[in-house]
């Protein structure tokens, strides 16, 4: 089964066709045309169904869906592929665009649908159902008895819940309408999830397009920083930096970002030493004598101090106190984990004091706070525990929080989930991000958008 479908994934991946989704109680009813393909495509033996060539069947309401059968090595799959719908919001450039289909069949356009078999006795093992146009993004049904199923809701890669029991035994989900099904899990399913509005994140698209034109103006530079007068300082000593090498680090970027997005308001640049006082509770008496030679909390600092005057200004003064601007929400349990051979799933710790969340954990969780917090972005303080010293055995680990970034989690006007990430003067990529901190934590924080931004 996850030999097909880690198939389906990699073709699937090399398209860029998107569409604007209905909410999910109004997904076109399928389970008509489910029961008249149960005797021939979910019951019959692998080996005719494998036999079969594909069909386009149309529903009711002229939405055409795709039959196709895929082999693996133990197991075959059933594909309803609906037809992708394409649409989108208005944007500040573009008119929305009504929604219109595609004439593409990927599998997993909303809708679609999936039934895994074992190839050796044609028992049904998986019902894959995609709610959104998103690979990534779908929920799935398990047998468990005679009487019951189980439920699991899946957004990239983190199970948003797990095991939900379904009072219906498995086979009679192939032919039962999805929002009777849903109606079963006692309100447990979170459809929220699935429904995002694009409308509602304009002002991230505005500010990620604001950025991205004044960005190419900056350069990296160590240590650099710019001050409340504008000039460019190093951060540890504020001294001028030279004028030809004048640049800004991981740190002075985040500044320089918060920066444009207070000036309008206040019309002021924040001064930077305030920023790397200590913030909020970190270490202990054990980490404190290495402090002044390490200085392992300046990350954690730098983005609580930013975090608390964006909030302060922009929102209001209650904003500004840690509680309310820490991410500490654990919107998930698990996480599968790819390994090129199989999925490992292994339990996801959630938020940890002090350290925050897994890299591994992050892009579900970016996805749930973009759905539950449309207004706001993070600003991540990147960590892992290394030694006191370098190079002398039986010093004690301590954290170091080393890096920081801007991570902007949003839906475009298309309706798909994107995370940009600004970071060292520089837009980078989010895969490339997440994969160049295996094993390590991230602590967030949260910042409201603002449309204006003028560094």
């Amino acid at each position: 089964m996850r030999i097909i479908i880690t198939i389906f994934i990699i073709f699937l991946c090399s398209f860029r066709l998107w569409s604007f989704d209905l909410p999910v109680s109004r997904i076109s009813d399928d389970s008509l045309l489910r029961l008249r393909l149960k005797e021939n495509w979910f019951t019959d033996t692998p080996a005719r169904v494998l036999s079969r060539r594909s069909v386009v069947e149309q529903l009711p309401t002229g939405e055409r869906v795709e039959i196709r059968a895929a082999e693996g090595r133990d197991e075959i799959m059933v594909v309803l592929s609906r037809e992708l719908i394409r649409g989108r919001v208005a944007t500040e450039t573009q008119p929305a665009q009504q929604r219109a289909a595609t004439g593409q069949f990927y599998g997993w356009a909303q809708g679609s649908w999936m039934l895994t078999r074992r190839k050796d006795n044609g028992e049904g093992t998986l019902i894959r159902i995609f709610l959104r146009s998103d690979q990534y993004t779908y929920i799935q049904f398990r047998p468990f008895d005679a009487e019951k199923s189980l439920l699991d809701a899946v957004l990239y890669g983190g199970y948003i819940v797990r095991s939900v029991p379904v009072a219906v035994p498995f086979d009679r989900l192939y032919t039962m309408p999805l929002n009777d099904i849903l109606k079963l899990t006692n309100e447990k399913f979170p459809k929220k999830y699935f429904e995002p509005d694009p409308s509602l994140y304009r002002d991230s698209r505005i500010f990620i397009t604001q950025v991205r034109r004044h960005i190419s103006d900056l350069k990296f530079a160590d240590d650099g920083t710019i001050d409340e007068n504008g000039n460019h300082v190093f951060i540890e000593t504020l001294l001028r930096q030279p004028s030809a090498s004048a640049g800004l680090n991981c740190s002075g970027f985040l500044k320089w970002l918060i920066d444009g997005m207070l000036r309008p308001v206040t019309g002021e640049r924040l001064a930077v030493n305030p920023l790397k006082e200590p913030y909020g509770n970190r270490g202990s008496m054990f980490t404190a004598i290495w402090e002044e030679r390490r200085d392992p909390f300046f990350g954690l600092d730098w983005i609580r101090n930013l975090a608390s005057r964006a909030n302060g200004i922009l929102r209001s003064p209650s904003y500004s106190k840690l509680e309310e601007f820490e991410v500490r929400n654990d919107n998930f349990s698990l996480v599968m984990v790819s390994d090129n051979r199989s999925f490992i799933t292994h339990t996801y710790p959630g938020f940890m004091e002090e350290a925050g969340y897994g890299v591994e954990g992050l892009h579900p969780l970016l996805y749930t706070l973009a759905v539950e917090r449309p207004f706001s972005f993070y600003l991540a303080a990147v960590n892992n525990e290394i030694n006191a010293t370098d190079n002398i055995k039986g010093t004690p680990r301590l954290r170091q929080y080393f890096h920081v970034a801007a991570l902007v989690p949003y839906f475009d006007e298309y309706g798909v989930f994107r995370v940009v990430v600004f970071e060292s003067a520089a837009e980078t990529s989010f895969n490339a991000f997440r994969s160049r901190y295996p094993g390590h934590f991230v602590n967030l924080v949260e910042v409201p958008v603002t449309a204006k931004f003028d560094p």
